[in-house]
């Protein structure tokens, strides 16, 4: 075993935070950090002073998160947008960082495949004018760390999965395997994509490594570059968070926790587990496992608080918001997202708990977990998975969360509602929930 890591350690694979280190798994030097500090927690866990100052208010927030296949055509995004203004929506939460591409002009990231119009179209830019034209908010979604499915390599050689395999995250049932494998292998991804095949109820696709400070540059670089460029009311995080707690086990985020627990623990314990790393990858993880998963939860949030203090700096009114795991149990030991946190903290103005349930009486208790930990009606939109829902359950919903306070409710999706959910093409379930609920 001894063996098999100086081996390892030849190669010379990212074992750091963005450098590539060589040396014996006796002799690893101290790696640099690279990251921003995460900006302090009100003392005592205080909640933060956080009052919503949006470009376009409403009494209540009614969205649709529509997802980037509408977003391919100038036809396809302005007939959204007149289907969403006709039954009374007023915020359009679309979809402009799917898979690590680009659904907007982006010098990033390569622009996204199912696109049917060549440049100069840009579908962010068309929804902004035609949205604010109706008196519409638009938000950017941003999926943060889902960069591909289980799926054909994409096309783009500039995609992180071709041309950064190094910053994506590794399951613990691979990270043993792929730990000796140079990234650049075929192997290394091609492993990651059969495993989010064999595994679909617990894995999405592959995902980039939350502690890697270039996956947390890039990711950065997206929200700054739509805040400076576009004229948006708010950007939108998604899978801001680990896909489960079997992940990240890439050498690289396992050496991060290394270098990170040298503050965390005493000497002699250190030493006792460094010994131990020599012939065991796992030995740090599997020795300090509530020191791993504050590790974990610990990167997802410094992500989240440079980026909000960065676009508050810039644009002080764009709402900053986030679909969060509604479980807050969940979100926390499993998913490393510490959302009611970030709220109290003041790092994102809105929590949206995706309470996809067709269980009324289970979306009242996601919706009330989440309203109890908001400082305001404002900070909470209600996450309604439409897609699960009878028509009947979903109108349902629309009055639990008001009902409970929250102060906008967001439908998933738009897509649905008036695609595959719309039942009678003559009488689509938006054009029925906007005149039920919405007075449309």
């Amino acid at each position: 075993m001894r063996a098999h890591y100086r081996a390892l350690a030849s190669l010379g694979l990212l074992v750091a935070f963005g450098c590539t280190v060589v040396g014996t798994p006796t002799q690893r030097p101290a790696p640099r950090v690279e990251v921003g500090p995460v900006p302090d927690a009100q003392p005592g866990g205080a909640i933060r002073d956080v009052t919503l100052n949006p470009v376009r208010r409403f009494d209540e927030v009614r969205a649709v998160w529509v997802v980037r296949f509408t977003m391919t055509s100038a036809a396809a995004v302005r007939e959204m947008v007149a289907k969403a203004d006709e039954a009374g929506i007023n915020t359009l939460i679309v979809q402009v960082r799917g898979r690590a591409d680009a659904f907007y002009s982006s010098a990033l990231e390569p622009r996204g495949e199912s696109m049917r119009e060549a440049d100069p179209f840009d579908p962010l830019q068309l929804v902004i004018d035609e949205g604010h034209a109706r008196g519409m908010a638009v938000h950017a979604w941003v999926n943060t760390h889902l960069v591909w499915g289980p799926a054909a390599l994409p096309t783009s050689q500039d995609h992180i999965v071709n041309a950064h395999p190094d910053w994506l995250s590794v399951p613990r049932e691979l990270g043993r395997e792929l730990a000796p494998v140079d990234p650049f292998d075929e192997r290394f991804v091609g492993r990651l994509i059969q495993y989010a095949r064999d595994n679909p109820g617990t894995v999405e696709g592959v995902y980039t490594s939350p502690s890697h400070p270039e996956v947390q540059n890039r990711v950065h670089a997206v929200w700054m570059d739509l805040a400076d460029r576009y004229d948006l009311d708010g950007i939108h995080f998604d899978y801001i968070r680990f896909p489960s707690a079997r992940y990240d086990y890439s050498v690289g985020a396992l050496e991060r926790f290394r270098f990170w627990l040298r503050n965390q623990v005493d000497g002699p314990r250190f030493a006792e587990l460094d010994g131990a790393y020599t012939d065991d990858l796992y030995a740090f993880v599997e020795g300090e496992p509530a020191q791993w998963d504050a590790f974990r939860r610990e990167q997802v949030t410094r992500l989240v608080a440079r980026i909000q203090a960065d676009i508050k700096a810039r644009k002080p009114r764009l709402v900053v918001s986030a679909a969060v795991i509604a479980d807050p149990d969940l979100a926390y030991g499993d998913r490393f997202q510490d959302w009611q946190g970030w709220l109290r903290d003041g790092l994102i103005d809105v929590a949206v708990p995706m309470a996809y349930t067709p269980d009324t009486e289970r979306f009242e208790a996601l919706v009330q977990a989440a309203r109890s930990a908001a400082p305001a009606p404002d900070r909470v939109w209600a996450g309604i998975g439409a897609y699960m829902n009878t028509p009947e359950n979903t109108l349902e919903m629309i009055d639990i969360a008001r009902a409970r306070g929250a102060g906008g409710i967001v439908l998933f999706s738009y897509d649905w509602v008036v695609g595959e959910g719309q039942g009678d093409p003559a009488n689509p379930l938006l054009s029925r929930i906007g005149r039920a609920r919405f007075s449309r």
